[in-house]
């Protein structure tokens, strides 16, 4: 017995030796089988399942590494090694708390021991990593969480955990790209990891493609029951989905009203769906648009674009509105920036008309002048300037003041003015389309508003204005 012993323990000192040459060769699978020969005739050596362990950690298996570690580490409680590479499997697996207990173990073997020092440190500065992590989440700071994270995963590479938390956070963020290629890689590993599922359904979710997200949803908590984000997750994709779609058919049928409530219910649902929500807010504020609402309106418009600065659909709703209200820079400045983004014939028209309003704004407006609507008739026209010139006449406030007289000289001027434009066709025209009027000769100012006034009134002679009364006047030609 005692010499078969002896010709194992050498074929497996052989077989040892030529894992080690492998090894050096840095041909770790074989490497890992001759160690693995090595334990199948001496499955007692604890330096064996060591330097297995040493070789599933350069092939990044760090779980089975861990469990030919700790089985070294039975077989020989003051194996130095053996702990040591315990420590550095828990680490890498982010188990910062059972690393500190394996370096600390060491230093109780060796005091001195740097590696173990160091190591130390390092498991240390994981616990702090997550312990600021833990705040940032509660606190809604996603870009610290990811910043620890990405510190820990440093020293953790091979920690799930730590993925999944800083996925949750891209996503939390909106870098869905990102978040999703984190999780990708954990499924392709491990296809029932319920976290790594969630986060997948979350990056859906977030991208406004619901009925996916749901399926993920379903998919993590059939792995994990008790998967709380999943279930509260999934509820909140179905009620969004279904109070927008109610939104959505009221508005069809003409239940402005409704419709408003309806998409104002769906925006308290999640208010970290921010693709979702910006589309709730341009659909609230369309129908705010058709309930005149064009205050409003714009408001959601703008909490629409702050969440999502590309949505070319809230920005031409805004310009719309803009322009209803007549705030033309604003809505020349949401036009341009479409523009920019989509170069299309319809964008660039709405461009355009949006600038030539603006041109027009910033000229007198004779309608207002004459307090007349735009769309006034030359009767309704001719009735304006009769009541406006009456009233601005320089002769009925000849006992004013001379800044008085000053200002209704002025105005009376005015109104001369936009009267020898709106009664003539072709002045109007070129007003109205936002030509110069300067233009083929048209110079506002060699016109003479008391020539205007005498000859709308027909007077052959002079006129004035008698007092009939304190404060009354009457016009009587001469």
């Amino acid at each position: 017995l005692s010499l078969f012993y002896c010709r194992c323990l050498e074929e497996a000192e052989g077989f040892k030796e030529q894992g080690n040459a492998f090894y050096v060769k840095k041909d770790y699978a074989e490497a890992f089988n001759y160690y693995t020969k090595a334990i199948d005739m001496c499955p007692k050596n604890p330096s064996y399942y060591g330097n297995r362990a040493a070789t599933l950690m350069m092939l990044y298996r760090y779980r089975e590494a861990l469990e030919d570690s700790q089985q070294a580490v039975r077989l020989d409680s003051t194996f130095m090694k053996g702990h040591l590479r315990e420590g550095k499997c828990h680490l890498s697996l982010g188990n910062a708390m059972a690393a500190k207990r394996c370096f600390q173990r060491v230093l109780e073997l060796e005091s001195d021991n740097s590696q173990a020092q160091q190591e130390l440190k390092n498991a240390e500065s994981i616990l702090e990593y997550e312990r600021m992590a833990e705040i940032g989440f509660e606190k809604r700071d996603f870009r610290m969480v990811v910043f620890c994270m990405d510190r820990a995963l440093d020293l953790s590479s091979a920690c799930h955990r730590f993925k999944i938390l800083k996925s949750e956070c891209l996503a939390l963020l909106g870098q869905y790209p990102e978040a999703q290629s984190v999780a990708s890689d954990i499924l392709r590993m491990d296809s029932t990891n319920a976290d790594a599922l969630y986060v997948r359904g979350l990056c859906l979710y977030y991208e406004d493609c619901i009925d996916k997200a749901v399926q993920f949803f379903v998919q993590a908590l059939r792995m994990a029951p008790d998967h709380d984000k999943a279930r509260l997750a999934c509820r909140n994709a179905k009620a969004l989905k279904a109070k927008k779609e109610e939104g959505n058919k009221a508005f069809k049928d003409g239940n402005y009203e409704s419709a408003y409530e309806l998409y104002s219910d769906a925006l308290t649902i999640d208010p970290n769906n921010i693709k979702t929500n910006a589309k709730l807010y341009c659909n609230r504020a369309t129908v705010g648009s058709k309930l005149k609402k064009l205050d409003q309106a714009i408001e959601d418009c703008t909490k629409a674009i702050k969440l999502d600065e590309i949505y070319v659909k809230a920005y031409l709703r805004r310009a719309q509105c803009y322009m209803e209200t007549e705030q033309y820079d604003e809505a020349v400045r949401d036009y341009e920036k479409v523009y920019q983004t989509e170069k299309t014939k319809e964008h660039k028209h709405l461009l355009k008309n949006a600038q030539l309003e603006l041109k027009k704004s910033k000229r007198k407006d004779y309608y207002k002048v004459l307090g007349v609507d735009k769309n006034a008739t030359e009767d309704e026209i001719k009735k304006a300037y009769r009541k406006r010139a009456l009233l601005h006449h320089p002769d009925r406030h000849s006992s004013a003041s001379p800044e008085e007289q000053k200002e209704e000289e002025k105005k009376f001027k005015e109104v001369g003015e936009a009267f020898s434009v709106l009664s003539d066709p072709k002045k109007k025209s070129r007003y109205d389309s936002g030509q110069d009027l300067e233009d083929d000769g048209m110079n506002m100012g060699d016109f003479d508003a008391n020539n205007i006034f005498k000859a709308f009134f027909g007077g052959p002679g002079g006129f004035s204005f008698e007092a009939s009364g304190p404060g009354n006047f009457f016009f009587q030609f001469g």
